[in-house]
């Protein structure tokens, strides 16, 4: 379930860069790493015997879903204008040099997304794609910690 969880926010992700043309920030770009470690995690514990390692890579499975909670607050904190970014690729580029051609040469490849500038997946729905993903991310966590209390009652009633 859960290397499925993560398959699926990285696809969605993907999809929206490279189908729908919607360009990340740098906090999007960093939002995708938990879900990353989730996945490599999630195919370490289909791998290793369960009592080998398997509750303590489903505890770091959680801690990553924290953290990647924690970074859908950040964002949407940024999106709302409630504080400003820590990344300093999310401020307004820094231009050097004397001459107009000097300046030119020292701006970003790429043009960068704002990272207060909310990316809505939904037209109708006002919900950016940072608080979704954290949203989801909650999701997956509660259903972990409610696989494991019921799993934890049968153990013991002996079901």
């Amino acid at each position: 379930m859960l290397l499925m969880a993560s398959i699926v926010a990285l696809a969605i992700a993907w999809w929206a860069e490279h189908v729908a043309g919607m360009v990340p920030c740098a906090l999007c770009l960093v939002e995708r790493w938990p879900w990353r470690v989730i996945g490599l995690t999630a195919l370490l514990v289909l791998v290793l015997p369960w009592r080998r390692g398997g509750k303590v890579l489903l505890a770091l499975i959680a801690l990553t879903l924290l953290v990647s909670c924690a970074l859908a607050v950040l964002h949407g904190g940024v999106e709302w204008g409630w504080w400003s970014s820590p990344l300093p690729e999310c401020q307004a580029p820094r231009l050097t040099g004397a001459t107009m051609a000097e300046r030119l040469a020292s701006m970003p490849v790429r043009p960068a997304k704002p990272c207060d500038a909310p990316a809505y997946l939904v037209s109708w729905l006002p919900v950016s794609m940072s608080v979704l993903g954290g949203l989801y991310a909650a999701a997956l966590l509660l259903a972990m910690f409610t696989v494991a209390v019921r799993a934890r009652g049968h153990a013991r009633t002996g079901t």
